[in-house]
């Protein structure tokens, strides 16, 4: 058996999946990577090639075939090269009952104080336990690895990030590692698949999910139902609680609330989440809606439909928005107007000024106006730059004292047969169609990362052109789903 640093990844990336580890060893078709993926993937490259360029002395063993560059790497490491280029190490080593061969690449050997420092080039601007553990299990392998090669320690591990920082990461003897070893080696001497539950983000980046998410929703799994999560899902499979319909055979509001779950380190009950978890699964299992109460609607004959686009902080020093989408529709509609951030360093401060002139504008327009949005992230982000920038005028406190989170007001009122609230999955689900074939979080991020990165104006200018319409039609979305709602509420009141 031959385990190689890259497993860590398959383990871990988007989110933890045992059944992911067993699908690609068994050779289960993957998608191909979207485009977000594609975009961190040349980034990544670019990052890597831009730090190459700080070693004039680089010994490039990656020009050696697998079989040859283990001794070509140890002989480098004789001559104490200052600085080696994709080293090769391999060592057997006993996980449970088994001898098994372990292989690792690091990107560079660079020779300190007497020693060997194994760095790594990574994109990310985040690497800890809870963005990165792959890249903390691949850099304690390495130092296992080189530590056997040399029978010295290395003198350090560290990751060089998108930002330019040198990260260093305790060595633990390879503990941690071995630990997400013998899991990757239990999963694969498996005879069939492990049971992992899916989930709308855990799945959403996984070239797994055609697979996965298909066979969920035709066998109609518990862990669909929007409230579960992985912890409860698993508990209850434990249990040979699989479907929805046998969750809601099997339990009802006291004796769910009673069962226990994994939650982090601990167990904790289900509680009080009980009776919305049964209403979930009845509406799901219907395929009906309920009917909670009439939907609390924002009581004006105009409304600003209200939407941002981020990139979050592992790709950027700080969580940056890129776009400030706000229109206003209603009696008196208005038109489409985006804050977008510049390119240069000055760039995030001069979207949210745009952002401020806008709402400024909309008020003096049509007074105190609600700013309907979907979730939390408008108003965290606005929080967030009004310490970040300030508020001279009293503009963003103005907008957060006008927002209208129209997922709370959803779900308050309904709950729908869906396996996600996402606005994505909501919209589909009233009706509205979107014009673009390709869009979402994820897409626009790519879109945005490659007009930064790229020196051609006019694919600058396609690239922002399209995120622009893709915002324009979140906004859209977000309107169709105000006049759903607003529909259910009973004439004169």
């Amino acid at each position: 058996m031959k385990l190689l640093g890259s497993d860590f990844y398959t383990l871990y990336q988007p989110y933890r999946c045992e059944l992911r580890v067993y699908l690609k060893k068994t050779g289960q078709a993957e998608a191909p990577p979207g485009p977000y993926v594609e975009i961190l993937r040349r980034l990544g490259e670019r990052h890597e090639a831009a730090r190459l360029n700080a070693f004039p002395e680089l010994v490039n063993l990656s020009i050696y075939p697998w079989t040859k560059r283990p001794e070509r790497t140890q002989e480098a490491i004789r001559e104490r090269a200052p600085v080696l280029y994709h080293p090769l190490f391999h060592h057997s080593a006993c996980l449970g009952s088994q001898t098994v061969e372990l292989w690792g690449e690091p990107d560079l050997l660079l020779w300190r104080g007497g020693g060997y420092v194994i760095q790594d080039m990574k994109i990310s601007r985040r690497i800890n336990e809870k963005d990165h553990p792959e890249t903390l299990r691949q850099l304690g392998l390495y130092g296992w690895l080189l530590e056997k090669t040399v029978g010295q320690a290395p003198a350090g591990l560290e990751v060089y990030t998108g930002s330019g920082e040198e990260i260093e990461i305790p060595y633990d003897g390879g503990r941690a590692a071995f630990e997400a070893l013998e899991t990757i080696q239990a999963v694969w001497r498996l005879s069939r698949e492990p049971y992992s539950p899916v989930g709308w983000t855990k799945c959403g980046q996984c070239g797994f999910r055609p697979y996965c998410w298909t066979r969920a929703e035709k066998e109609r799994q518990v862990a669909l139902v929007a409230g579960i999560d992985r912890g409860l899902a698993q508990t209850l499979h434990a249990g040979n609680v699989r479907t929805v319909r046998q969750l809601l055979e099997q339990y009802n509001e006291t004796t769910l609330a009673a069962v226990k779950r994994p939650h982090g380190t601990t167990l904790r009950k289900v509680g009080r989440l009980a009776p919305d978890i049964l209403r979930q699964a009845r509406a799901q299992d219907s395929g009906n809606e309920i009917l909670l109460a009439p939907p609390e609607m924002p009581a004006s004959p105009n409304l600003v439909m209200f939407d941002l686009e981020g990139l979050p902080p592992q790709l950027d020093e700080t969580q940056k928005i890129y776009l400030w989408g706000l229109q206003v529709f209603g009696e008196r509609p208005g038109a489409f107007q985006p804050g977008l951030a510049g390119f240069g360093p000055e760039g995030d401060e001069a979207g949210w000024r745009a952002f401020l002139r806008q709402a400024e504008a909309i008020f003096s327009e049509y007074g105190d106006i609600p700013f309907v949005h979907w979730h939390h992230y408008e108003r965290t982000n606005l929080s967030r730059y009004m310490q970040r920038y300030g508020d001279p005028e009293g503009i963003a406190a103005r907008v957060l004292e006008n927002l209208c989170d129209l997922l709370v007001v959803t779900k308050k009122s309904l709950v729908l047969p869906l396996p996600s609230y996402s606005l994505k999955v909501v919209e589909r689900y009233v009706g509205f169609q979107r014009r673009m074939d390709e869009y979402g979080g994820d897409w626009s991020m790519a879109k945005y990362i490659e007009a930064v990165e790229t020196e051609d104006s006019q694919k600058r200018e396609e690239n922002m052109a399209s995120i622009l319409k893709y915002n324009q039609e979140d906004l859209a979305a977000t309107w169709a789903v105000y006049l759903w709602l607003k529909a259910k509420v009973p004439a004169g009141a």
